[in-house]
């Protein structure tokens, strides 16, 4: 079963080797969120994004004194520990969010917020956890990171199932006032199945676009998706012997949407996780057709610059803005329920009580539902009369503010078609591929 496969990497397409004169010519996502513009009023210092993942390479020249001590859950059979990249991925999702561009005497590769920090955290490979072990490996790593303080964190692996431990695991992380984002997948051409890691109540799922601000075809859709951002032909500092790589996924689009977030807290490092998240739902692009969502992006695609100019309604710092976490609460067992029956004496006693005191409270009962019922008829001709008088729809609160489109101009390609071509043909029974005002 496709939900059972653990710890798959969100990149559609292996890295390969990224070549032009200018590395930052070739990546196009900075440009269509105008990164300058925004790095001269935050450039994510002081946040710590935890990036729970294949591990993260300190030695990348474009990620040299941005890689804090972290945690590796890989198994001891497998050599190093959370510097140590077994794959490239984990590096590279590290260089969307934190690269510095130092390469080469500042010719490297940029993150989106590159005075953020990142806290690797190393998971097993796939073939070295069970199904039901991921979402293990996965509740401990969501809170490793949460304790360590990370604000922010990022999980470009899918796989996993929404059980208990998962969910409490996120609850806990949020609770601590951390954000959880996560992919939801690459397989929409070929299969529809959300990752469910994603999916999970408190994560917040994110789409890819491309440069047509559409949804990538290949990436997954459906109500659990929460919003969107660049994840196609994405050039950043990676795992392998180049240094640098260009990729196409929704764990790219999750960098980029962690990546938002440690920029906006870092203007406003007072915030809470939930005016942080709201914030980014305030600003974001919505979708073209006027809908305030889609399954194909979500509520629509981050804007962190329109962020940082006019964040809007901040809400409450202790409401969570997603309405998955409350649904997910709201099913739970009442603990009162619980404990009233634990409370409750034996039936044999109960039985004795009753039997000694019938007539009395058979009485009162009468005596009390009279008094009752009276009070009601007076109330409710007296509410009638009232309503008669004052009826008014009540108005029901957006849980966002949508703002106006965002023009971008895209910079003339400075560099070769990326040999990776996702397909084009939309996966069975996918919604129209529906754009989203620009970023």
């Amino acid at each position: 079963m496709a939900s059972a496969l653990l710890g798959l990497l969100l990149v559609g397409v292996t890295g390969v080797p990224a070549h032009a004169a200018s590395t930052r010519e070739q990546q196009w996502f900075l440009d269509a969120m105008k990164a300058e513009q925004m790095w001269q009023t935050s450039t994510g210092k002081g946040i710590t994004v935890a990036v729970i993942d294949t591990g993260v390479d300190p030695d990348n020249p474009d990620l040299e004194g941005q890689v804090l001590e972290g945690k590796d859950f890989a198994p001891s059979s497998r050599a190093g520990d959370e510097h140590t990249d077994y794959d490239g991925h984990g590096t590279g999702m590290a260089g969307l969010i934190a690269g510095t561009g130092a390469y080469g005497g500042g010719d490297g590769a940029f993150g989106l917020a590159p005075g953020a920090k990142i806290l690797p955290i190393r998971m097993p490979h796939p073939d070295e956890m069970g199904a039901f072990d991921g979402s293990g490996y996965f509740s401990k790593s969501i809170r490793y990171a949460a304790d360590s303080g990370a604000q922010v964190i990022n999980i470009s692996m899918g796989g996993g199932y929404r059980n208990p431990e998962l969910t409490e695991a996120v609850r806990y992380a949020v609770d601590k006032g951390s954000l959880v984002f996560a992919g939801v997948g690459n397989d929409a051409d070929k299969v529809h199945q959300m990752s469910e890691l994603a999916a999970t109540p408190g994560v917040v799922a994110v789409a890819a676009v491309g440069k047509n601000l559409r949804r990538a075809s290949w990436s997954q859709y459906g109500p659990e998706v929460d919003i969107s951002a660049p994840g196609e032909d994405m050039v950043h500092a990676c795992g392998g012997k180049t240094g640098l790589c260009k990729t196409s996924g929704t764990s790219d689009a999750t960098a980029i949407a962690s990546a938002s977030a440690a920029l906006i807290w870092s203007k406003h490092p007072n915030w809470t996780n939930n005016q942080v998240l709201r914030v980014m739902l305030n600003t974001i692009g919505a979708p073209t057709d006027g809908a305030e969502r889609n399954d194909s992006i979500g509520y629509g695609i981050v804007r962190p610059r329109i962020a940082l100019q006019n964040p809007g309604a901040l809400g409450p710092a202790d409401e969570y803005p997603l309405p998955d976490l409350a649904a997910a609460s709201s099913a739970l067992p009442s603990p009162e329920a619980s404990a009233t029956d634990a409370a409750d004496p034996p039936a044999q006693e109960k039985s004795t009580e009753r039997t000694a005191s019938a007539s009395k409270d058979n009485t009162m009962v009468w005596i009390v539902l009279g008094g009752i019922a009276a009070a009601l008829l007076g109330g409710a001709i007296a509410a009638f009369v009232i309503v008669r008088k004052r009826r008014a729809p009540k108005a029901v609160p957006s849980p966002v503010t949508i703002y106006p489109p965002d023009p971008l101009q895209y910079p003339t390609p400075q560099h070769p078609p990326s040999p990776y071509s996702p397909p084009s043909a939309p996966g069975h029974n996918a919604p129209r591929d529906q754009g989203a005002s620009p970023t």
